[in-house]
């Protein structure tokens, strides 16, 4: 359904949210793997601090879009032409009805989804046949979890976009990938005050993202034996579904 990537020598590739998490640990892999990384977060020093040779430095923020437009502007004229753009950015509070905050949510959701949107349209020109893009979401994005007030509406409405983008975009051979991981260990994950089945670190998350993009196939999700399990979930009537996941999770 996407292309395969298995060689990334001199592929010049934009990944947005690369300062911390999967982001920065996939940014060490592509690059070790002679891709040509572009790396933008909101924190230059972050950045910096990751030490990747060669990687092109363009520090923005993924919720303005005057702020990406001039960072793909930099890129252009650095590297003229993007083969791979990956979306990471994201943002985390856990956040129950008894304790909904407005701002935060839609801080999260503007993270989560609207930044997504914004570098959608900011790189859809620059998108040739073999390349793409990638959005990371969440298994969250599945169906409604406990303490996902915020985060699992933003992640669910970053999946259904990216179907949407792959239906018009898979005809013109260029890609659209949807990565789901499951629980990856990051500052992020570090808020919860849950046991996290099938915790994956961030450099394992990396792996399992580079190894998707290499068959071809639409979503990346990891670990399959969490993945899996969070996929039968999801296809059971609501009857089925509330009860199950309150005795699972203890809500």
């Amino acid at each position: 359904m996407n292309p395969k990537i298995t060689d990334w020598t001199g592929k010049r590739v934009w990944l947005v949210g690369a300062s911390s998490g999967i982001g920065a640990a996939l940014a060490s892999e592509l690059a070790r793997r002679g891709a040509r990384v572009a790396l933008s977060a909101r924190s230059a020093d972050r950045l910096r601090a990751l030490g990747i040779d060669g990687a092109l430095l363009l520090p923005c923020d993924a919720t303005d879009s005057a702020s990406l437009a001039a960072a793909r502007a930099s890129l252009l004229a650095a590297r003229s032409g993007i083969d791979l753009v990956i979306y990471l950015a994201g943002d985390y509070v856990p956040m129950r009805a008894g304790d909904f905050d407005l701002a935060a949510a839609e801080k999260i959701v503007s993270v989560n989804f609207n930044g997504a949107m914004r570098l959608a349209a900011t790189v859809l020109p620059d998108l040739r046949a073999g390349g793409g893009i990638a959005f990371v979401a969440s298994v969250a994005g599945y169906r409604g979890l406990p303490k996902a007030l915020a985060y699992g509406p933003g992640k669910a409405a970053l999946i259904h976009f990216a179907e949407c983008l792959h239906l018009d975009l898979a005809p013109q051979g260029i890609g659209v990938w949807l990565v789901n991981p499951g629980f990856v260990a990051t500052q992020l994950t570090a808020r919860n005050d849950f046991a996290m089945p099938a915790l994956l670190t961030a450099e394992e998350a990396a792996l399992a993202t580079v190894e998707g993009l290499r068959t071809g196939r639409f979503e990346i999700h990891y670990p399959k034996r969490f993945t899996r399990i969070m996929k039968l979930l999801a296809l059971l009537p609501y009857g089925l579904y509330f009860p199950l996941v309150r005795r699972l999770t203890g809500s």
